[in-house]
């Protein structure tokens, strides 16, 4: 366990549980622009942090205090039973729920959440069967390790591969940065590992001395966007940076991509992390923000409704109260806008239904689930 005093000061800051203005009554009946009007499609929701399309077309809706709730044909349910036990308090909670590639025939869907005690926690990923109303069968597949005494920067995101390994970014654990540099812990880490918690042969660092096996990527702070483009085969990740040096990164297997020795960022004191942005052996990001714009929510446009927007990268701001779009030709950034900043509402979740319509997720403890549908 690792173990250093927690600065409250400066996590006051950055804590993510302040209540927020629910939505208008005019933004509750819609907020249109030339382009696109927004619905609201649940409102009044506890501290709402991700959404997740099932193969049925339903949606999980995850809540940080360890709560999900499936919206269907219009319809929310009551909290699912069979939900694990979550360690609930600042950032920490229930982060992620993610179906099996093999889901149609197996039912397995895998939960990312904080696990632990104000003096020990840590992210954790389990398995579970989910028939639709209730989870079961839960299974732990992966703790990070060590376990730390700091309520925050636990990453928790997730993605598959095709070959059916799964990603989880684990994060930095805020008072510990320096551990992201190093191979013998999960801390700033990606990790990579089999449907059943075991290590893929193939993982960089398997053969590597005193590095943990599961380690695909390290030198990450805070992850809170992970997704795999099966067009591209690319992995983009985004991060978190302190103060300035929010990132999106392009991720292959054993890359350094450089926290804390180079950062586009300053502490939240003022004071300088590195002088180096950038650093033989580390990776630079291919898109960064200074100052934050608070980087939460992730997901990648291939549909119909907005053709437009096809190809993609939509990136919900805490911060910034918006959705960030990233233009892409090619694995290139060529530009970027600012969308939906007129409902004034810190972006947690933002993904791509099997509809073609774009959703939202509002932050604070008067959340809601908004859809995105062409004007007119």
């Amino acid at each position: 366990m690792m173990k250093r005093a927690f600065a409250t000061g400066v996590l006051a800051g950055t804590v993510f549980l302040t209540a927020l203005p629910g939505l208008s009554a005019a933004q509750e009946t819609s907020s249109t622009t030339d382009a696109y009007r927004i619905t609201p499609m649940a409102e009044n929701l506890d501290h709402p942090w991700n959404l997740t399309f099932m193969p049925d077309g339903s949606m999980l809706i995850v809540q940080l205090p360890g709560v999900i709730r499936v919206l269907k044909d219009g319809a929310l349910s009551e909290p699912l039973p069979g939900v694990p036990d979550v360690y609930f308090e600042s950032q920490g909670g229930l982060f992620e729920v993610l179906p099996d590639p093999d889901y149609s025939d197996n039912g397995y869907v895998y939960l990312s959440y904080a696990h632990g005690t104000p003096d020990e926690n840590g992210t954790r990923v389990a398995r579970a069967r989910f028939d639709g109303k209730a989870f079961s069968d839960l299974e732990v597949i992966f703790d990070a390790a060590p376990t730390k005494d700091t309520p925050v920067h636990y990453g928790g995101v997730m993605t598959f591969l095709p070959d059916s390994t799964l990603l989880i970014a684990v994060g930095d654990g805020f008072d510990y940065r320096e551990q992201a540099q190093r191979l013998d812990n999960d801390l700033g880490k990606i990790v990579r590992i089999n449907r059943d918690g075991s290590i893929p042969e193939d993982n960089p660092f398997v053969d590597e001395e005193g590095a943990r096996p599961e380690i695909w990527s390290y030198g990450h702070r805070n992850q809170q966007g992970l997704i795999y483009d099966e067009t591209s085969g690319r992995v983009y990740e985004h991060e978190h940076g302190p103060q300035g040096g929010d990132e999106i990164n392009i991720i292959e297997p054993g890359k350094n991509f450089g926290w804390p020795v180079i950062t586009w960022g300053i502490d939240y004191s003022g004071a300088r992390i590195s002088p180096f942005t950038e650093y033989e052996g580390m990776e630079q990001p291919l898109l960064s923000w200074t100052p934050s714009i608070a980087p939460c929510g992730f997901t990648l446009y291939r549909g119909s409704v907005f053709p437009q927007w096809e190809g993609d990268l939509f990136v919900g701001a805490l911060a910034a109260q918006q959705v960030r779009r990233v233009d892409m030709e090619d694995g290139k950034v060529v530009g970027q806008e600012e969308l939906f900043s007129e409902l004034g509402q810190r972006i947690r979740d933002v993904a791509t239904g099997p509809d073609g319509y774009l959703y939202l997720v509002t932050d604070g403890e008067d959340g809601a689930v908004l859809r995105v549908e062409p004007a007119g």
